[in-house]
């Protein structure tokens, strides 16, 4: 239905190289210093930083690296501070682009930003262009061979969750971002372990594209996501899995 599922299930599939796991261990620390900085340093008290701690352990981020960035947000170990900016702007085809970054120099930043929107068929729009046509929500991906439709309906209402949804080789579950931790949990409690589990700026409409747009809209969507200061991308794209599978 949407494409994000089949972009998830690709870069799951895909693997992180040592790379690129360099790169997710820098967005890490970012989230967890920046959510600590605004809620606190405690995980039990702080549902942001419990999210960014749990992702970071998912990743394989050493305890004593987390420590120190918890430490960094509350001011009890000196570090850069980051600041939060969403950019907003337009793919190949019309498709509509929220980015969300975390920087130590605006200016530097949106720079590039505008650079690869550019460089890969898009441009950067002004605040407000897109941002209506997404809604804040949990978002969870399951593949499809982990439980029968039905039994994985019942188990996500059950946890809280608003829709259950089918897109082809997967299955998308919404909930508000209140509920997302009580679905989250009563996923993995019925021994289910997502592909995607986020709180997520979710797609209203969607942009169908097909061969050399979609192509491009996926080297955009790759190119934002390896930028050092970017956290999140969201794109209301929809493409078929043998594009996709073609990226």
């Amino acid at each position: 239905m949407s494409g994000h599922s089949k972009w998830h299930s690709i870069k799951h599939k895909k693997g992180a190289t040592d790379a690129k796991r360099g790169k997710l261990f820098t967005k890490f620390i970012k989230e967890i210093t920046v959510a600590a900085r605004t809620g606190g340093g405690d995980p039990d008290a702080n549902a942001r930083l419990r999210k960014a701690v749990l992702d970071a352990k998912a990743g394989n981020m050493p305890n004593d690296t987390i420590d120190r960035a918890v430490r960094r947000g509350t001011g009890g170990e000196d570090g850069v501070t980051y600041d939060e900016i969403t950019y907003e702007g337009y793919g190949p085809g019309g498709v509509a682009m929220l980015i969300e970054a975390m920087t130590d120099n605006r200016n530097r930043t949106v720079a590039e930003i505008r650079h690869t929107f550019s460089k890969n068929g898009g441009n950067l729009a002004a605040a407000g262009a897109v941002a209506w046509l997404f809604e804040k929500k949990g978002y969870i991906v399951i593949d499809k061979a982990a439980r029968p439709e039905e039994e994985l309906f019942d188990i996500a209402i059950e946890g809280g969750a608003d829709d259950v949804r089918d897109d082809g080789e997967n299955f998308e579950i919404i909930t508000s971002p209140e509920n997302f931790e009580s679905v989250q949990s009563a996923i993995k409690s019925a021994g289910i372990e997502p592909q995607v589990a986020e709180v997520s700026m979710v797609p209203q409409t969607y942009v169908k594209l097909e061969g050399s747009s979609a192509q491009t809209m996926l080297r955009l969507m790759e190119a934002m996501e390896d930028h050092d200061d970017v956290q999140k991308v969201y794109a209301n794209f929809d493409i078929d899995e043998a594009d996709m599978a073609a990226a």
